[in-house]
């Protein structure tokens, strides 16, 4: 899939400043440009506090912001869910395959169990075949018994064959119909997903549009204020994770999560793209089932099914290589790398990037390989440790050439 044409260089520098948006701060369905959405108390991690008295203006900073935050969520929530459709239509379509596979081979040899069973009748119909009854009176009437022995074996044995070729016959014709039932079924299913990803992907562009709009009316000075009001509210954040201990100490990976590490920071500097996977380009989970994937362990492929499907482990006892889940909704995932850091692929607009845990609001973390021991004698990359854990530069050195789409 490609992203929209490029669009003035202002633009783009305008998107790459506000771009900066980690602190998503609202759940539920993006808001309208021109009004700003109440924030979500359980998800304010990172997002400038509101001041006490009077509502803010419409158009300052923070109602700005929160505008953004707001709807880079939803695009975020629409991109995820697309994933999981795009994930769905994958494994429909191999089912669909394997199906068509099988009912080619059942209808094959319904074909020759119907090929067989013709023969049978037109056997009997001339009376030359097992099991007539001139046969069994011919065998009643023998002189010979040894002789009269020997032809009911072998009536028997013949009766039994066609018995055999009945059944075969029938077993077939169900299997084929059962078969072709679930084929049928399968490439329904097949359609509505393709159906449902073209409305998600609709969406999702819809949801970009409504920010570069929002975007386009914007100064320098106001994006480079919104810059610092995101990383301010992202620093407050990250020491408030600290200060009251819920980030434990850095410890080690284990040898995968080590790998996985060394994977997700070799990708910094490419590109956001959503429903991406690389190589050259990532969205927020296809960053992180990558990273993994190169490390030797399969994971889901989205935020959420990697919450619901990963055991979780208590935020004050993050090792590196966890995964850390953002929002109430699960809707964005990043790669744990100690020290109170990420690697993630934070939207559209940026690039990947080390950035502090807290530049969004956390749900919680999730660990891909539980059973797996720490690696001796680590030494954290410097990526890692360039700045500490509470720094300010929540995402310093952001592209600001980066349109956001897909």
């Amino acid at each position: 899939m490609s992203g929209p044409a490029p669009r003035s260089s202002r633009t783009l520098r305008a998107a790459g400043a506000a771009l900066l948006l980690g602190a998503t701060a609202l759940a539920g369905p993006a808001a309208p440009a021109s009004a700003a959405p109440a924030p979500d108390p359980a998800a304010t991690a990172g997002a400038p506090a509101a001041p006490d008295g009077p509502a803010p203006d419409a158009n300052s900073p923070a109602a700005l912001l929160r505008r953004l935050q707001a709807l880079y969520r939803s695009a975020e929530e629409s991109t995820e869910a697309y994933n999981a459709t795009q994930e769905d239509l994958r494994a429909t379509q191999a089912r669909a395959q394997t199906l068509g596979v099988r009912l080619k081979q059942a209808r094959a040899r319904l074909a020759g169990a119907r090929a067989d069973a013709g023969r049978l009748a037109r056997q009997q119909y001339q009376g030359g075949g097992p099991a007539t009854l001139a046969q069994y009176v011919r065998v009643l009437l023998a002189d010979d018994p040894e002789q009269a022995m020997d032809r009911s074996h072998l009536l028997h044995t013949a009766a039994a064959e066609a018995a055999a070729t009945v059944d075969r016959l029938a077993r077939g014709a169900r299997q084929a119909d059962t078969l072709a039932r679930q084929a049928d079924a399968a490439l329904d299913r097949q359609r509505a997903l393709t159906a449902q990803r073209a409305r998600q992907r609709t969406a999702v562009q819809s949801r970009l549009k409504e920010v570069e709009k929002l975007l386009a009316g914007l100064s320098e000075d106001q994006l480079a204020t919104l810059d610092r009001l995101e990383n301010d509210g992202a620093a407050t954040a990250q020491r408030a994770l600290v200060s009251r201990g819920a980030l434990g100490a850095a410890g080690a990976p284990s040898s995968a999560g080590d790998r996985a590490i060394s994977y997700g920071l070799r990708q910094v500097g490419k590109p956001y793209v959503w429903g991406a996977t690389g190589p050259d380009a990532f969205d927020c989970s296809g960053l992180t089932s990558q990273a993994w994937s190169h490390a030797g362990r399969a994971i889901p492929r989205t935020s959420q099914e990697q919450w619901k499907r990963l055991p979780h482990v208590p935020l004050n006892r993050l090792r590196p290589g966890d995964l850390v889940v953002y929002f109430p909704g699960a809707t964005h995932v990043a790669l744990y790398l100690g020290d109170g850091k990420v690697v993630q692929a934070p939207r559209p607009g940026t690039a990947v990037r080390v950035s502090p845990l807290a530049a969004n609001p956390p749900l919680g973390a999730v660990r891909p390989d539980p059973g797996d021991r720490p690696v001796t004698g680590y030494t954290a990359p410097r990526q890692i440790t360039a700045h500490g854990p509470a720094s300010g530069a929540a995402d310093a050195g952001y592209a600001r050439s980066a349109a956001p789409g897909h």
